[in-house]
């Protein structure tokens, strides 16, 4: 196990840049320590209210490779031992992350710099808005290795691409390149690859712009709805409404709009 972070943190005013920092391993994730790191990563993000986007970038040629192929051949680290303990090695490892991402309240932009494959492609899926490299490649690739998606992406695919279109990507496993991509509704943009971390850094600004209390509002509506009944969101919507006419920042924003200004945000 390595002393570096797995998460290279920097920090720009409202914008924190996360970087996956394996590029030896493509940043395959395939250590507790791995999913430890990103769900505190989260959690601290969500305490901290001056942070108001999230770019998720990885380092090297690969945005993530998924699982460590090599452990699973030698059924180490979350794929060693009996059944029951990688049952629980999942759950109390890689599963940290998709339920981690889901309650980061603060949005997160993916720089999808090179292939998201496997877990890879799921923590793609995770984030809220994904740009990605004209070089980038995705697969849901768990059957060509014999395994099932184990980190929520049967949960994740569907509501990003719709179900066809995701029984396709995980049933063949096949690799679809960014152009696909596109089409599917997997990322929003795609771009030159030395345009996709600045890429993702504008739409970041874009919404760290926009008070923080509202983006994660809003952020959490569109999570909810996604399996909410039209009536309970309206009703959620109507609570979060009163909370955002309470702030400092709501007054400030309709006076700078009024007055044709940018608006000066506290986070209150």
């Amino acid at each position: 196990m390595s002393d570096t972070p797995f998460l290279l943190i920097e920090r720009d005013g409202p914008v924190v840049i996360a970087t996956l920092n394996r590029p030896d391993t493509r940043n395959a994730i395939s250590e507790t320590a791995h999913s430890e790191e990103i769900a505190q990563f989260c959690a601290d993000v969500t305490r901290d209210p001056s942070v108001r986007a999230v770019v998720l970038t990885g380092a090297g040629k690969a945005f993530c490779a998924g699982g460590n192929v090599k452990h699973m051949a030698e059924k180490t680290g979350m794929f060693g031992g009996s059944p029951f303990s990688i049952r629980n090695q999942y759950r109390t490892g890689i599963q940290l992350i998709p339920t981690a991402l889901y309650d980061l309240e603060v949005p997160v932009v993916a720089a999808v710099n090179g292939p998201a494959i496997g877990a890879g492609l799921d923590l793609a899926c995770m984030t809220d808005i994904r740009i990605a490299s004209d070089k980038a490649l995705f697969a849901e690739s768990f059957v060509k290795l014999g395994i099932v998606p184990g980190d929520g992406g049967a949960w994740l695919l569907p509501r990003v691409i719709g179900m066809a279109r995701a029984s396709l990507m995980t049933l063949t496993g096949d690799t679809i390149d960014a152009a696909k991509a596109l089409e599917y509704g997997l990322v929003s943009e795609v771009v030159a690859p030395e345009h996709v971390l600045p890429r993702a850094l504008e739409v970041a600004y874009a919404i760290a712009a926009n008070p923080g209390h509202a983006t994660r509002m809003a952020k959490r509506l569109l999570r909810e709805g996604q399996d909410m009944k039209l009536a309970p969101l309206l009703e959620l919507s109507a609570a979060y409404q009163a909370l955002a006419h309470h702030t400092h920042d709501h007054h400030e924003a309709v006076s700078a709009f009024l007055e044709k200004r940018t608006p000066e945000l506290k986070g209150e």
